[in-house]
């Protein structure tokens, strides 16, 4: 395929999401118009100015950057306008299923309502339905918090459970090791969540971690994943489990190329359940599925064929039914088939 046919046969590809932070998905423009709506003054004057100012040199330096940008986050309509925004969004790219990471804690902290943010985005996803392209939720714990606010985050959720399908760890891992939240996961798995932990994102001791994750916390999904590559007995361990693990190689603002597309390919070869994703799509040049995939397909050289195993082994780990999974599967099957 030349480029402009491969990038064609990826838009077109039906794809599913499964690593993706709503309050990520803000966009500048976004930002600028809900500070305006909720009296909040920011120095910036444009979309652009404010884009540009997105630098950041590592992991904490980007969740300073994430969690501020959250303060214009006040209602349950912004909440809604977020997510509606994302959703419409990457439907365009015929994304049909996605799974989006929220954030509790870090809106719960700052006075603003468990109630008002859920019920926010549960109403976009409602109406984004419409649309034809279906979501779920899995709830974020901010792992640089406590025990105790994790566990508080988990009872909370659990008024809205049918609304839920799983929970996550995430911000910062530094310090911060799966272990440490034992018994809130513990209990997820008891309350029928399904669970994943961001683990080794740049991170020491990133083997270790995930060998927490799988054996210890016994997680369904390893959200990033790259150092399984490090160690020969894990990489065998996690391709006999099929433990989904979800890459991002999203570029920075100030890099666009995409990051660990070689490991993905490798992954690929070795016969990992590896799938792409976008993670914080606004705060990483606004790639979403699309270019993601098409960005990381030209790095890395992916055939036609690894590109289409990405897409299968999405709907196959997503956390739906085997009759829509089935049906998705199907659908990607006719489309592989018709190019």
């Amino acid at each position: 395929m030349t480029e402009i046919e491969m990038n064609a046969f990826i838009r077109g590809l039906p794809k599913a999401e499964l690593h993706v932070h709503v309050e990520g998905t803000l966009e500048p423009d976004m930002r600028l118009r809900l500070a305006e709506r909720n009296g909040i003054e920011l120095p910036y004057s444009s979309a652009k100015e404010l884009a540009a100012s997105y630098a950041y040199q590592d992991l904490s330096s980007f969740l300073a950057l994430y969690f501020s940008g959250m303060d214009v986050l006040q209602t349950e309509q912004d909440f809604s306008d977020l997510t509606y925004a994302y959703l419409k969004r990457v439907h365009a790219q015929n994304v049909v299923y996605a799974e989006m990471h929220f954030d509790p804690q870090a809106h719960t902290s700052r006075g603003i309502a468990f109630d008002t943010v859920i019920t926010g985005i549960r109403r976009a996803q409602e109406a984004a339905q419409q649309l034809g392209i279906r979501s779920q939720l899995i709830l974020g714990i901010l792992r640089d918090m406590s025990a105790e606010s994790a566990m508080q985050a988990l009872t909370d959720s659990l008024a809205y459970r049918d609304w839920i399908v799983g929970i996550g760890l995430d911000s910062d891992e530094k310090d911060n090791p799966p272990v440490k939240f034992r018994d809130v996961f513990q209990r997820a798995r008891a309350e029928g969540y399904k669970l994943t932990m961001h683990c080794d994102h740049l991170q020491e001791n990133s083997v270790q971690h995930i060998r927490q994750c799988l054996d210890i916390i016994g997680v369904d999904r390893i959200d990033h994943g790259y150092h399984v590559l490090d160690d020969e007995i894990l990489i065998e361990d996690v391709r006999q489990r099929q433990v989904c693990l979800t890459f991002c190689t999203t570029a920075t603002p100030s890099n666009p190329a995409p990051r660990r597309a070689a490991e993905l390919k490798r992954a690929l070869e070795l016969g990992l359940n590896v799938t792409l994703n976008t993670d914080d799509p606004a705060y990483m040049r606004s790639y979403y599925m699309s270019e993601v995939l098409a960005n990381t397909q030209q790095a890395a050289g992916l055939t036609r064929e690894q590109v289409a195993q990405l897409a299968r082994n999405a709907f196959r780990s997503a956390w739906i039914g085997q009759d829509e999974q089935d049906g998705y599967l199907a659908a990607l099957e006719g489309c592989l088939s018709s190019h």
